[in-house]
C-alpha cells in the first residue's frame, strides 16, 4: 500500500494557510505508532524497504516494551483535492507517567487525533489526554483504531465518544491503522478541519522550544515550533531565559530523517543546531529570537514538571559519581521532567537523590541511564515528598527519608520529645493526595472499592459510561499507589481496569519513620516513611528479607526495625561457629571449658568492635524496585 518515496521540500518559507500541526493521543497500545507509521507510507516520506514497525520510536526499551516514551516529530506532504500540504506529526506518549512530554506537544499543535481502542474503548488516561488537548483549545478529531479486529465494537464506543464530547456519534471516525483502512480519509480529515497556524510572519522571530537531544558529535540539536517571524540559517539567535548568543549552524524540518532548509517560518516545526556543547543552554520552554532583532517578550513556556516520585540512585563503583553526573545532565536534556540534587548516604556513598513523574518514569530513567552511559546503578525504595510542620512552626520538605525528624536518633511521632537537633516536636505531618480515576466493567465495582478502601482512599464519584462500563473516581494518598497498586487493580478484574491520577493537594497523616538497624546502627538507605498502621508489617517484610540476604559473620547480628526508641520487629542473623574442641582428644573437662570460653570473649570482643558490612548485593536485593507496577501498565 505504500507509494514511492520522493523528496520533502524545506524551501525557506512555507505559507502558513498549508501548514497543519497536529498530534496523535490515545492511551498505551491503542495503536498510536502503529498509525503513525501507516501515515508515513501513505505520504511517501518513507519508501516500503525502509519501513519497520514503530517507526519513530528511535530507542531500543520503546520497542522492547512496545510503547512511546519520547514525543517525535515528523513533517509529512499530502496532496487534498490538487492543493500540496504540508503536515507536521507529533507522536505522544500514552502514560500517564509521560503526560508532561504530552503537555508540550500540544503546546506546538493546533490539532489533536483522539485515538481510541474500538475493541476496548475509552481508559482513564485517554480522558487524561483529552482534557490536556481541551484545556489548550486545540480541534479535537476523534477516531476509532483497530475496527478489524473480531473483537470491535465500534458502534458502541462511538456513543460513548461522542457522549463525552458532545457531537454526534456519526462524526467518529473509523480506521484501521494496521490494513490502512480509513487512514487516506482521516488525513484529508486533519487537512479540513484543523485551523492553520495564525503566528505573524512580519513580527520579531519567537520559537518554542519543545524539545532536546544531545548528540556527542554535534552537541544540542533544539526542537523547536516558530510562532511568529522566520529565523534563517547562520543567523545569530537569542536564548531569552539565559541571554546567551549562538550562530545558528543548521537548521530544518525532520521528514523522517533531518533536512536542512534555509529558514523556518511562522508555523513551521524544526530543529536548530548551534554547536552548543552545555546542554543547559537549550531549556526546554524557552523562547528563541534574532539576536539583531529580538523579540519584546519572550512566549508564555510551559508549566514546570512536579516531581510524584523520589528514589535515591548510587553507583555501585563510587568512582563513577563524576559519570553519573554527566550522564544526568545529558538525560535532562531529553527528559526535561527530570529533577535531581546531589545527596550523601553513609551506606552507599555519593550519589544523587531523583524527583520522577511515576514510577514507570523512573524505571526507564534508570534502564536508559545504564544502557546509554554504562553505568551500574543501585536505587533506594521510591518514596514521595512530605510536609511536616514542626511545633516552633519551622516547616520541612522531606525528600528522603534519611531527612524525616524522627527515627532512632530523633522522635518518631507528633508530641515526643526530641532527642536530636531538629528544632523541637513534629505538629503534623502532609503527605501528598491524588485524585484516581479508575474505568473498568462494573461487575468488579465491589472489588475495586475494596482495593482503594485498604489504601486509605475516599470515594468521590461513580460515574456509568455506558450500561456496563463505570467511571469511578477516588482520593487517595500517593504513596499508597506508587508500589502495587497498579498490579493489585489489573490482577483484581482480569486485567480490564485502567487506571489515571493526577495530584489533589495534601493531608494531614499518621506517619512514622521505620528504621532499619544492623547490630544497633541505623541503615539509612534502608529507612522508609510509612503510615503508623502499616509501620510493623513493613519492618516485619524488611527484617526477614536482610536475614535471607546478609552473609553471616564470626558473631551473631541482631536485624531490627523501629519506630523511634521501640523495635516492632527483629530478626538474628546466626554466628558461625569454629569448633575449637576438634584437637582436644580427651583430656579433663576444663580443658575444653576453657577454650569455649575463650572463644567466647573473642566473639564478644569482636561483636563490641566489629562492623556489619552489607554487600553490594543485598543492597540492589532489598531495594529492588521489581514490586512497581510498571510491568502491567505496558
Amino acid at each position: 500500500m505504500s507509494v514511492p518515496a520522493r523528496p520533502v521540500p524545506a524551501p525557506a518559507r512555507t505559507d502558513q494557510a498549508v501548514i497543519r500541526n497536529f498530534c496523535i493521543i490515545a492511551h498505551i497500545d491503542h495503536g498510536k505508532s502503529t498509525l503513525a507509521d501507516r501515515m508515513l507510507q501513505l505520504t511517501g516520506v518513507v519508501e516500503g524497504r525502509q519501513m519497520r514497525a514503530q517507526y519513530l520510536d528511535r530507542m531500543d526499551i520503546e520497542r522492547e516494551r512496545g510503547i512511546t516514551i519520547k514525543s517525535q516529530a515528523v513533517r509529512l506532504p499530502w496532496n487534498n483535492q490538487g492543493q500540496d500540504y504540508v503536515l507536521n506529526l507529533i507522536d505522544t506518549p500514552g502514560h500517564v507517567d509521560f503526560s508532561y512530554e504530552v503537555s508540550r506537544s500540544l503546546a506546538a499543535c493546533e490539532g489533536a487525533v483522539l485515538l481510541v481502542d474500538a475493541a476496548q474503548g475509552i481508559e482513564a488516561q485517554t480522558l487524561a489526554n483529552l482534557y490536556l488537548a481541551l484545556d489548550a483549545d486545540l480541534k479535537i478529531i476523534p477516531v476509532l483504531n483497530k475496527i478489524d479486529l473480531p473483537a470491535a465494537q465500534p458502534e458502541r464506543y462511538a456513543s460513548e465518544i461522542a457522549a463525552i464530547i458532545g457531537i454526534d456519534p456519526a462524526e467518529v471516525m473509523r480506521v484501521s491503522a494496521k490494513t490502512g483502512e480509513g487512514v487516506k480519509d482521516l488525513l484529508d480529515t486533519i487537512v479540513g478541519q484543523v485551523p492553520p497556524p495564525h503566528g505573524d510572519p512580519d513580527a520579531p522571530a519567537r520559537a518554542m522550544i519543545f524539545d532536546s537531544v544531545y548528540d556527542t558529535y554535534r552537541g544540542v540539536v533544539t526542537y523547536l515550533r516558530v510562532m511568529d517571524g522566520h529565523l534563517s540559517k547562520r543567523e545569530r539567535v537569542l536564548m531569552m531565559s539565559t541571554q546567551a548568543v549562538h550562530e545558528t549552524l543548521e537548521l530544518g524540518v525532520i521528514s523522517p530523517e533531518p533536512l536542512p532548509a534555509d529558514g523556518l517560518g511562522a508555523g513551521e516545526v524544526g530543529y536548530l543546531i548551534t554547536g552548543v556543547k552545555d546542554v543547559r543552554q537549550a531549556r526546554v520552554g524557552d523562547t528563541i529570537t534574532s539576536a539583531s532583532k529580538p523579540a519584546a517578550a519572550a512566549l508564555a513556556g510551559y508549566d514546570n514538571p512536579r516531581p510524584m516520585v523520589f528514589s535515591g540512585l548510587y553507583p555501585v563503583d563510587g568512582d563513577e559519581y563524576p559519570e553519573l553526573r554527566d550522564a544526568l545532565d545529558k538525560l535532562r536534556l531529553n527528559d526535561a521532567a527530570l529533577v535531581y540534587e546531589p545527596e550523601t548516604s553513609t551506606a552507599l556513598g555519593f550519589g544523587f537523590r531523583c524527583g520522577f513523574l511515576g514510577l514507570l518514569h523512573m524505571e526507564i530513567v534508570r534502564e536508559r541511564l545504564e544502557r546509554e552511559f554504562d553505568l551500574s546503578l543501585i536505587s533506594t525504595a521510591p518514596n514521595v515528598v512530605y510536609r511536616v510542620v514542626m511545633e516552633s512552626g519551622r516547616e520541612l520538605r522531606v525528600t528522603n527519608p534519611s531527612d524525616f525528624p524522627g527515627g532512632i536518633d530523633g522522635y518518631s511521632a507528633a508530641g515526643q520529645n526530641p532527642k536530636g537537633n531538629t528544632g523541637g516536636k513534629i505538629q503534623a505531618v502532609y503527605e501528598p493526595v491524588v485524585r484516581a480515576t479508575i474505568i473498568s466493567p462494573s461487575d468488579y465495582i465491589g472489588t475495586i472499592m475494596e482495593l482503594c478502601q485498604s489504601r486509605r482512599g475516599a470515594l468521590l464519584a461513580m460515574d456509568y459510561l455506558s450500561t456496563d462500563r463505570v467511571e469511578i473516581r477516588y482520593t487517595m494518598p500517593l504513596a499508597e499507589i506508587i508500589f502495587d497498586f497498579f498490579d493489585q487493580l489489573k490482577s483484581r478484574t482480569r486485567g480490564y481496569a485502567s487506571l489515571d491520577y493526577e495530584p489533589a493537594g495534601e493531608q494531614e497523616a499518621n506517619l512514622v519513620k521505620v528504621d532499619i538497624l544492623l547490630q544497633g546502627q541505623p541503615v539509612d538507605a534502608f529507612s522508609q516513611i510509612v503510615h503508623a498502621d502499616k509501620a510493623r508489617e513493613y519492618g516485619l517484610a524488611m527484617t526477614a528479607k536482610l536475614k535471607e540476604l546478609i552473609p553471616r559473620q564470626q558473631y551473631e547480628v541482631p536485624i531490627q526495625a523501629a519506630v523511634g526508641s521501640r523495635i516492632i520487629a527483629r530478626e538474628n542473623i546466626r554466628a558461625l561457629r569454629k569448633d575449637v574442641l576438634a584437637k582436644c582428644y580427651g583430656g579433663d573437662i576444663t580443658r575444653k571449658r576453657k577454650l569455649l570460653e575463650k572463644q567466647k570473649e573473642g566473639k564478644k570482643r569482636m561483636k563490641t568492635i566489629g562492623r556489619v558490612e552489607v554487600p553490594q548485593e543485598a543492597f540492589v536485593a532489598a531495594l529492588s524496585t521489581t514490586q512497581s507496577d510498571t510491568a502491567s501498565r505496558r
